[in-house]
């Protein structure tokens, strides 16, 4: 028996900044004081504080260790776990009060979050099943394979109001339901995780930190829908998220909880993984499919729909990660349980990955309907420097941008579409005044341009010409006639392409074009850039009365045009300057601007 839980955060994030090392010269340390056979060192998924990172969290007090380095080990050993001391310095300080540690649950991050689809995720070893079946996993696949019939299992999920999390929201038990009226001597069940927008790692944390929660689920589809195969698409660009995955399956088949005759119901279902080679379309449904068919991956038309006829011809569910780590609470707690919580037509709760202009970096999951004000402000922790909040953007490449006039929206998926966005999977990437809009569209197009599969011709042409009109606006070459051009093809290639990411690829153009017209037009017509951003308009100047003369600015330029003697004002040739603003960044004495 252990007095002391040593959890250390084995996420990407982290594992990015050394907890693999931090573990091991824990483990090391403990022995050296002989505590190891007293404090367990244990490896868990994502805890959501990422920008953090290395976290260390000591249990059964909860203590929180942030950004903790491999030399903190002797010191946290010696004062913390043999002498009972905390290690003040090192420790997350918003848990530190006059008073004494607070709880992680009272901290503004933690005390608005209700985890569901993360509520093992920093908790339990994911590659130890025991740690999984210890807070209840596999309970609900085993009430659903002794107590429940198929169509008791999809009636559950009508009633609970799950929605699809990756993006459309479609009623997940009414997929459910079509697929298993299908007849077909085989079906299958899919996992979407192909997690492809800029700034989202949701699903890549949920199967890092409780890749159980996703078998169990799946496993629970097959029945209720009548598939015995069931096949996960996971990004290859996700090693740590692809090797737990492997190890959940081997150690679920071992326990016989994939495989023939589970619990002894006479049921069987297997589970494989396809890798995905870091093709956006391949998070559409259809071209998910036929990648896993071992074709290139390009979107199918539809109808057919995948319940109808999906993967290899068959009928065939597929739900994003995040939809399936809901399930088994579902079916443990009850439908009222989970329709509870949210809106009226956003039920549960949604997961959010907070990036871009904001303090706490990190994954929330928050009640349907929390406003976009609370995520931002409170569990965020605001915009950094005292900097005003501009825009946030939902959605990814397929989302729009939310401005500072819906601060105060209940985020759920009708509200979202209402102002020009949308849910998508997760992502929100908050914008300050410094970021320009106009330059902001441009990049998530540059993205779609990119990942466009080419089988269309309004979203593989469609997309480069709007893409060349941006790049004319941000370089201050553009007419209001482009302006015109550019609004006419967003809405045609919206109508016409052939699957969702093509028709959504306009959506941060049109929402910024909506909510900032002003700065498109001030690039076009004032041949400004209002946020000081485009490079193409910009200049740098040095104010005589500030300059010093240090030559700083001149020392660091890497153009060489910065000209001047020492104790003098001195002066930047704008001909030369090719605006990387490295003199800026430089002078001490705040003297050259940006204009």
């Amino acid at each position: 028996m252990y007095r002391s839980h040593v959890l250390v955060c084995g996420g990407t994030g982290c594992t990015s900044s050394g907890s693999q090392q931090i573990m091991v010269s824990l483990r090391e340390e403990l022995k050296k004081q002989g505590l190891d056979e007293e404090v367990s060192v244990v490896q868990t998924g994502c805890h959501g504080l990422c920008a953090l990172g290395p976290i260390m969290i000591v249990y059964p007090d909860a203590t929180f260790y942030a950004m903790v380095k491999e030399e903190d080990i002797p010191e946290i050993v010696e004062e913390h776990l043999l002498k009972g001391r905390p290690v003040q310095r090192l420790l997350y300080d918003e848990t530190v009060t006059p008073s004494g540690v607070k709880s992680l649950g009272d901290t503004d991050f933690y005390k608005k979050q209700h985890r569901i689809a993360l509520r093992n995720c920093g908790v339990i070893n994911p590659e130890v099943i025991e740690e999984y079946i210890g807070t209840g996993g596999y309970q609900a696949l085993g009430k659903v394979l002794t107590e429940m019939t198929p169509d008791d299992v999809i009636q559950v999920l009508l009633d609970s109001g799950l929605r699809g999390r990756g993006g459309a929201g479609f009623p997940t038990g009414l997929k459910w339901k079509l697929a298993k009226g299908n007849d077909a001597d085989q079906k299958y069940v899919c996992c979407n995780a192909d997690e492809g927008d800029p700034g989202a790692f949701m699903d890549r944390s949920v199967l890092e930190g409780d890749p159980h929660a996703v078998l169990e689920a799946m496993t629970i589809a097959g029945y209720a829908i009548g598939a015995s195969q069931g096949y996960i698409y996971v990004r290859a660009e996700y090693p740590i998220a692809v090797q737990r995955l492997k190890i959940a399956i081997d150690q679920a088949r071992e326990m016989e909880l994939l495989g023939d005759d589970i619990f002894g119901s006479g049921f069987s279902f297997n589970i494989d993984l396809r890798l995905g080679a870091g093709a956006f379309v391949c998070g559409e449904e259809t071209a998910l499919m036929v990648s896993i068919e071992g074709n290139r991956g390009e979107p199918r038309p539809r109808p057919p729909f995948p319940a109808q006829k999906g993967l290899f011809g068959k009928p065939t569910i597929l739900n994003n990660v995040e939809t399936w780590a809901n399930i088994p609470q579902i079916i443990l707690n009850g439908p009222e349980w989970f329709s509870s919580m949210g809106t009226e037509k956003s039920k549960g709760t949604k997961v959010f990955a907070l990036g871009g202009k904001i303090h706490n970096t990190g994954l929330v999951e928050v009640p349907m309907g929390t406003t976009l004000r609370e995520i931002i402000e409170e569990i965020g922790g605001g915009i950094p420097g005292g900097k005003k909040f501009k825009a946030a953007q939902t959605g990814g490449p397929s989302g729009g941008c939310i401005p500072a006039e819906h601060f105060d929206i209940p985020i759920d998926y009708d509200n979202l579409v209402a102002i020009g966005s949308m849910m998508g999977s997760g992502g929100l990437i908050v914008m300050d005044e410094d970021d320009c809009m106009v330059d902001i569209a441009k990049f998530f197009l540059e993205f779609t341009v990119e990942e466009s599969c080419g089988k269309c011709t309004p979203c593989r042409i469609g997309t480069k010409r709007m893409l060349e009109i941006l790049e004319k606006i941000t370089k201050g070459q553009a007419t209001m006639a482009d302006l015109d051009k550019l609004e006419e093809l967003c809405y045609y290639i919206k109508a016409n392409s052939a699957c969702a990411l093509g028709q959504t690829a306009p959506n941060p153009v049109l929402s910024t074009l909506q909510y900032f017209r002003d700065e498109y037009v001030a690039h076009i017509v004032d041949k400004t850039c209002p946020a000081g951003v485009c490079k193409a308009l910009l200049n740098f100047y040095i104010d005589p009365e500030k300059c010093k003369g240090c030559t700083l600015c001149a020392r660091n330029c890497p153009a060489n045009a910065i000209t001047g003697s020492v104790k003098n004002p001195h002066v930047i040739d704008g001909d030369k300057c090719i605006k990387c603003g490295a003199c800026m960044e430089k002078c001490k004495f705040g003297a050259i601007y940006k204009k």
